[in-house]
């Protein structure tokens, strides 16, 4: 257990620190979002003004990640999970997740990844997450 590592919720002020961790997300797990970093940072505001709560993550306080849940879904819903990739590899995306957790007192938590991002597939089979549903997106060539 890292005693050192904390949460605490996001507000107004973070939202360019939240803006840039979305965009690297974004990049590590190859999604197709084209938002730039403004429309980013837009749609970050739109989420915790409205039914999101994002949690930063710090380890010796530096901000290692963040988490964006929604709290009016059963179970919750986590939409982003993010370690900077500097953090990586050192258990914290683990330990975060169990702050996080207990930040909640929930363990009932509903989460997405792409098919094709293997890492994050392990990482939240390695927590205890069990396939339930396939997600389809139509393709304009099919």
């Amino acid at each position: 257990m890292m005693n050192n590592l904390t949460i605490r919720e996001a507000d107004g002020s973070d939202l360019d620190l939240l803006a840039e961790m979305n965009r690297q997300l974004i990049a590590d797990e190859q999604h197709d979002n084209s938002m730039n970093i403004g429309q980013l940072k837009e749609r970050m505001q739109r989420f915790i003004e409205t039914d999101y709560t994002a949690y930063l993550f710090l380890f010796e306080g530096e901000i290692t990640g963040y988490s964006l849940i929604r709290h009016h879904s059963n179970p919750l819903y986590i939409r982003h999970y993010f370690i900077r990739r500097e953090y990586r590899r050192q258990g914290l995306g683990r330990e975060a997740f169990l702050v996080l957790t207990g930040h909640l007192q929930t363990d009932k938590l509903d989460v997405e990844a792409m098919f094709w991002n293997e890492r994050a597939l392990s990482f939240w089979r390695s927590l205890g997450f069990k396939e339930r549903s396939v997600y389809f997106r139509s393709s304009p060539n099919p």
